[in-house]
């Protein structure tokens, strides 16, 4: 499989759901960290090797680190 077979987006939390990602596009993705009671939002454009093989782990190898979850489950840790 590749990121041409992905309907995305795609969306992942961390086990300790500390950190909730929408993974938009190969290049692409929005994290959500839990920081205490704050929430912090990031976009991230994967350029760089290390970001573009990240964004490869969320869509394709992430079964050890996190776990699938809805684009409701997304949003409601943004507010």
């Amino acid at each position: 499989m590749n990121f041409e077979d992905i309907n995305f987006p795609v969306y992942r939390m961390y086990k300790n759901g500390l950190s909730y990602f929408k993974v938009m596009s190969p290049v692409l993705f929005e994290e959500v960290q839990i920081i205490g009671s704050r929430r912090v939002v990031h976009v991230t454009e994967a350029k760089l090797f290390p970001e573009k093989t990240f964004v490869h782990d969320l869509v394709f190898n992430y079964k050890e680190m996190a776990l699938e979850i809805t684009g409701a489950q997304f949003e409601n840790a943004k507010s």
